[in-house]
């Protein structure tokens, strides 16, 4: 081995500890660069670097990130579709996946209400008025035939081109389908979608090598902006929504993984460090797909096939975390709006925000704009939704990590029942 491939993977080794330090110094700087920026000697660190140079690190982070995304699911998910011997096994994993995420979407804004129903977020706050240029515009929810719909690609080029995750993959089963029923000629294809499948988790692992650099960036640019005053505001609505997501991510998930897959919840977390920190740093379940899937296959020991579909279609329609923000948030504009909601409001609450997750993108603050999807819904009003936005880049970072470990845990679990997951590998530690 050369010397450069060693050091590589040295510092493959090492990233999740890279990476949990820039989470902290970010942090650290950030706040720092936040309480010297008030008065006039604060002008250097929020122009030249929280809207400068750390701005334009993150923009290149993210836009690498992005790049990867999609040529990385659509590789990957041809290599695992023609890889099955049996194509209705494809099938099964789907059904699989599509119910465990609406089912752990439908727990979590439903143990979101019930805890915000006994709390009562909101009650007695005094709200500021809102500017109008602040003011959200409100969303409806797609209806079902519109989402089932908007699935299938018209131009399977344009969805590659515009990242439109569902569609992407469903173009990519149907290729990777095809390229089992063309035999001889298919085989010959899908090699070339190996060797290129190699070469893509390299450029991912490039990447990777500056993603404690990005990290740092994007946490220090937002702690200098916004720092923690917003969070005191909002001190209920905040840790009550942050409790329940500590609580999804690692009580309910882990007891999933071991009540139906029968897992060690504790390797799967401790092996899953790295993939919440980056999602975490990132607040974007789209960017986090490249990380989790590699993670998913060379930690969890989950076989492509499943780990391939499981892992991006998740982060288009898994969004436990968002759900839960959405249900605190609902009853808390219901409180400061003077409203009761009732049984039948709430329930319509649950079917808006699991309909409203499929198909959206996994980018940072889009969990505000599905929120205006519900309350339209059940006719509140969205003017509220504007206070929210001091506190919810905290918290998209938090439910973010909240779904990636959704993502893996349903991969985890799909394979054990279709005995596609190596428990070697998930037992050892790698």
């Amino acid at each position: 081995m050369s010397d450069s491939s060693s050091s590589l993977s040295r510092i493959r080794h090492r990233i999740t500890t890279y990476i949990l330090i820039a989470l902290l110094a970010g942090a650290v700087f950030g706040l720092i660069l936040n309480l010297v920026g008030q008065g006039e000697e604060g002008t250097f660190g929020r122009e030249y670097l929280a809207d400068g140079l750390f701005e334009l690190m993150r923009i290149i982070f993210m836009n690498l990130l992005q790049m990867l995304v999609v040529p990385l699911v659509l590789v990957s998910l041809v290599c695992g579709t023609a890889s099955m011997t049996d194509i209705s096994a494809l099938g099964r994993i789907g059904l699989k996946a599509v119910g465990f995420y609406l089912c752990t979407t439908m727990l979590a804004i439903s143990m979101a209400l019930g805890m915000a129903y006994l709390v009562q977020p909101g009650i007695g706050a005094e709200v500021p008025e809102v500017a109008e240029e602040e003011l959200f515009a409100g969303e409806e929810a797609p209806s079902l035939l519109e989402t089932i719909g908007n699935v299938f690609p018209s131009n399977p080029f344009a969805a590659l081109a515009e990242g439109n995750m569902l569609q992407v993959i469903v173009f990519s089963i149907l290729l990777g389908i095809a390229i089992v029923l063309a035999g001889e000629p298919g085989r010959k294809v899908l090699k070339g979608f190996q060797q290129l499948n190699d070469v893509i988790i390299q450029l991912v692992w490039m990447v990777m090598l500056i993603a404690p650099l990005g990290v740092f960036a994007i946490i220090a640019a937002n702690l200098a902006r916004e720092g923690f005053m917003d969070i005191f505001n909002l001190a209920q609505y905040f840790f009550l929504v942050l409790g329940i997501l500590l609580f999804h991510g690692f009580v309910v998930y882990p007891l999933i993984l071991r009540g139906i897959g029968g897992l060690n919840p504790l390797t799967f977390l401790r092996k899953m460090r790295p993939v919440q920190m980056f999602a975490f740093g990132t607040a974007s379940s789209n960017a986090t797909i490249p990380v989790n899937l590699t993670n998913t296959r060379e930690r969890l020991g989950v076989d492509n096939k499943v780990g391939s579909f499981t892992i991006p279609l998740g982060a288009t329609i898994n969004m436990d975390g968002t759900a839960i923000m959405q249900g605190v948030a609902t009853v808390w504009i219901a409180n400061v709006s003077g409203v009761d909601l009732s049984l039948t409001q709430y329930l319509i609450v649950i079917v808006t925000a699991t309909l409203a997750s499929i198909g959206t993108a996994g980018v940072p603050g889009v969990g505000l704009i599905m929120l205006t999807m519900v309350l339209t819904a059940v006719g509140l009003p969205i003017e509220n939704v504007a206070i929210l936005l001091g506190i919810d880049r905290l918290l998209d970072m938090v439910r973010t990590a909240v779904n990636v470990t959704g993502d893996a845990t349903a991969s985890c679990v799909i394979a054990k029942s279709e005995n596609a997951l190596d428990e070697d590998v998930f037992r050892a530690d790698n």
